[in-house]
């Protein structure tokens, strides 16, 4: 255990100098595609040995519009996700989902893959169960069936993308990862004790308002467009989405909006009044109101406190 505190105590340390750095690199948010490289919606990379291999600068704030699904064998990381610091220490999985601003702090000896996935290629299933349950990093035992598994998956994977002769390699390498996206689903539901997702009407129709609010939040702010746009009734939808997941349907809408508010003030230099037009309000002074109301502090204490934050 010494060992691991003391590297967690290295870690801490790096956040707050990463954290000073940042108050002087702000600009715009970035946001990255999949990368030209991919090929058929993946492509994954070993860390250790494509470490020099990269589209982009990780350790400066950024969102994507796919999946990250990062398995460190061994080594430490530190990320920034969402103004949250993760600690990694591995063997760990990590799910970075579409859109999640994330930036890398420190890494030491950091080895295993990470894998780009375009969201098409994620069962909707494993996409709500991932979303309930696999929001943190998932700490696994060298000696476990998961483990090992995940080891053999990703190892196999990497070597179907360097063969060229193999005209099925795509279709073997998709069949891989569904194999290993299952198998997280359901490590991870067990865990949670979420369960199967059952298909059912109502989590379709969950699915469904997630996707259109995550398209129109900005213009999009009354519940019965949503509901117009699924071809249900206001009532209906929002008896659907406080059943699963406890808040009303006005109620998920502030919180994206806000919570794409935090991802701007933090991350790039629009002024308060900015970024409330940029979320489709029109009155930054309810903008205001409602930000302090959900967080409890105004936007420009909210910016100040995040980046004078002291680990």
């Amino acid at each position: 255990m010494c060992k691991i505190d003391s590297q967690i105590t290295r870690i801490t340390r790096l956040a707050k100098l990463n954290k000073t750095e940042l108050r002087n690199k702000q600009s715009n948010v970035l946001k990255f595609p999949l990368s030209p490289l991919a090929k058929a919606g993946m492509i994954i990379k070993n860390i250790e040995h494509d470490a020099h291999v990269s589209e982009h600068d990780h350790s400066r704030p950024h969102r994507d519009d796919h999946y990250l699904l990062l398995f460190a064998s061994s080594g430490d990381l530190l990320m920034s996700i969402d103004f949250k610091n993760i600690t990694i220490l591995g063997p760990t999985l990590l799910l970075i989902f579409p859109g999640q601003i994330h930036y890398t702090v420190s890494a030491h000896n950091l080895k295993g893959w990470i894998i780009s996935i375009d969201p098409a290629l994620v069962d909707k299933e494993f996409q709500l169960i991932f979303e309930r349950s696999f929001q943190h990093p998932l700490f696994i035992n060298e000696n476990s069936l998961l483990y090992g598994h995940s080891f053999t998956f990703l190892e196999q994977m990497e070597r179907l993308q360097e063969q060229s002769a193999n005209p099925f390699k795509l279709r073997a390498k998709h069949s891989i990862l569904d194999a290993l996206l299952g198998l997280l689903a359901g490590e991870t539901s067990n865990i949670h004790n979420t369960g199967r997702v059952k298909p059912n009407r109502g989590f379709i129709i969950q699915e469904a308002f997630t996707q259109l609010l995550k398209v129109h939040y900005r213009e999009w702010k009354q519940p019965a467009r949503y509901a117009a746009e699924l071809n249900i009734s206001a009532a209906h939808l929002y008896d659907t989405i406080k059943g699963l997941t406890g808040d009303s349907v006005s109620a998920c809408i502030q919180q994206y909006c806000i919570l794409e508010a935090k991802r701007l003030l933090c991350f790039s230099k629009l002024t308060v009044k900015e970024v409330a037009y940029q979320l489709g309000y029109e009155e930054p002074v309810y903008f205001g109101k409602l930000f302090k109301k959900i967080t409890g502090s105004t936007p420009l204490e909210f910016r100040k406190q995040y980046l004078d934050q002291d680990y």
